[in-house]
């Protein structure tokens, strides 16, 4: 999915969300139970940005109908090397309805958890409100 590939190498949070489909459900690498919805998508994913240093993707797969999309990433946390693969898939309306990551070697997960989760109140907060 290029547009997405694009507004996240760009570091733009307000074109990532115009890509989510009001109803997306995003299942994270470290909590069991996914999320639903457009605000607390895009309120995850601004701070995932914020957590996230020396992101790039570096490999992107797509299958042959253009529905489901895998892009292949590497990226920092704190002094963990991480890899990690966001799958997404697209309605007919070619907004992205399912979002799944994964996120190796296991330390990195770990230490993407630990600053996601210090962070989660202003997730919440930026869910509620629709801000950055």
């Amino acid at each position: 999915m290029h547009a997405f590939r694009a507004a996240v190498e760009a570091g733009d949070a307000d074109a990532i969300e115009a890509l989510l489909a009001e109803d997306v459900v995003f299942t994270s690498p470290a909590v069991f139970k996914p999320y639903t919805g457009k605000a607390i998508t895009a309120a995850i994913l601004r701070g995932v940005v914020r957590v996230f240093e020396d992101f790039r993707y570096v490999r992107e797969i797509n299958d042959a109908g253009g529905r489901d999309h895998a892009l292949v990433f590497t990226a920092r946390v704190g002094d963990k090397q991480v890899t990690g693969c966001d799958f997404l898939s697209v309605n007919e309306d070619g907004l992205i309805d399912d979002f799944m990551v994964m996120v190796r070697p296991l330390s990195g997960l770990q230490a993407l958890a630990e600053a996601m989760g210090a962070q989660f109140d202003r997730i919440l907060a930026d869910a509620e409100t629709g801000s950055a």
